[in-house]
């Protein structure tokens, strides 16, 4: 019989690399002008690389914490607004024929 203690002792856990360091990382509401560091940056260099965008932006935030401000409130297709009443019936007889499968209604109804 094997001796599994000591098999799982001599394996190595690793552990995912922290986004950043937290150390001097501004936490809470973001300003217009970090906002418009961002878009900048993002307009004239791309989408990607979001551990060392921050840096090279010249904005003390965690790579993530610039990613999702970039995804959901500064790209330019995110839509705002109500939602009109065609694209309420839409999307409500996508989720009757395909249920709550998010990713096929996102496909049909094309929401970037």
């Amino acid at each position: 019989m094997r001796n599994l203690s000591s098999r799982n002792s001599t394996r190595s856990r690793s552990t995912p690399t922290p986004c950043c360091s937290k150390v001097g990382i501004k936490r809470g509401p973001w300003t217009p002008e970090e906002d418009e560091l961002l878009a900048n940056y993002i307009k004239n260099d791309g989408e990607g690389r979001w551990r060392t965008l921050p840096k090279q932006a010249g904005l003390l935030r965690c790579g993530k914490s610039c990613r999702l401000r970039w995804m959901n409130y500064l790209r330019p297709s995110v839509k705002r607004g109500r939602i009109a009443p065609d694209e309420e019936d839409l999307i409500l007889r996508l989720h009757r024929l395909l249920g709550n499968r998010y990713i096929f209604i996102k496909g049909f109804y094309r929401i970037n």
